[in-house]
């Protein structure tokens, strides 16, 4: 993928959790770029800071020194009420929980992020079914979550996370509620958005194989950045084969 400049730019960023006298350094120092149209994997074993890694850049958690920069946009320069409003409209979040709204449709949960930015209702129906078929579940606009296999309601979680067009999109353990056939296939999907559509994305998994489908593979290690690898074009896989690389 062709790099357009920093997407991100992390400078410095501690992250520290106290408990009583108990401090904990979950992020130490830590500096990190990723570049527009990047598929950026971040793995390491648990308590590596992978997640707290993920909140931090994302401003979904404070931090404790550092910069964050999203877009050429401090993030932590901002008023609370100026970070959230930035983080719906330039930033997609994809979590291995899905966190749709049960007794909303498919449609009707992508086109929420749309509603709370103030897209008028008409526009936001038509984006949320265009979106929709974009992941494949143009047949499955009125179909609620518990209608849905797990797969499919991980598409729905990705199309709400891209409605709005974000400049980056955050995926944690995106496949971790999925067997290995549905994960494959999501993960195909990830691959496709950013390979056609450009869609930056930083994903954070435990499983090396969704890792090795990365472009850029970073491993954290007790807080830090331990390996920052660049692993080329990645091509898209089927269950029980694999394409060669674009």
């Amino acid at each position: 993928m062709m790099s357009n400049g920093p997407m991100l730019v992390a400078t410095g960023v501690r992250k520290i959790y106290r408990t009583g006298s108990v401090a904990v350094e979950a992020l130490k120092t830590l500096d990190l770029e990723v570049d527009a149209g990047e598929l950026v994997g971040v793995m390491g074993p648990s308590g590596s800071g992978k997640t707290t890694l993920l909140n931090c850049l994302s401003g979904l958690d404070d931090i404790d020194a550092g910069t964050v920069n999203v877009q050429g946009h401090d993030l932590f320069a901002m008023s609370d009420a100026k970070r959230t409003e930035h983080r719906a409209r330039a930033m997609g979040f994809i979590f291995q929980s899905f966190n749709l709204i049960p007794v909303f449709t498919a449609v009707e949960n992508v086109e929420l992020p749309l509603l709370l930015t103030g897209v008028p209702l008409d526009e936001a129906r038509e984006r949320a079914v265009a979106m929709l078929q974009r992941v494949g579940l143009g047949h499955r606009v009125a179909h609620r979550p518990n209608e849905l296999s797990g797969g499919e309601q991980q598409r729905v979680t990705i199309a709400r996370a891209l409605v709005a067009r974000p400049a980056i999109v955050w995926a944690d353990e995106p496949t971790g509620n999925l067997d290995s056939k549905m994960a494959v296939e999501v993960m195909d999907l990830l691959c496709e958005l950013n390979e056609h559509d450009g869609q930056t994305i930083v994903l954070v998994t435990h499983d090396p194989g969704i890792g090795e489908r990365t472009s850029r593979l970073i491993r954290m290690r007790d807080g830090r950045l331990a390996d920052d690898i660049r692993q080329g074009s990645r091509g898209l896989v089927t269950a029980g084969a694999t394409t060669s690389a674009r």
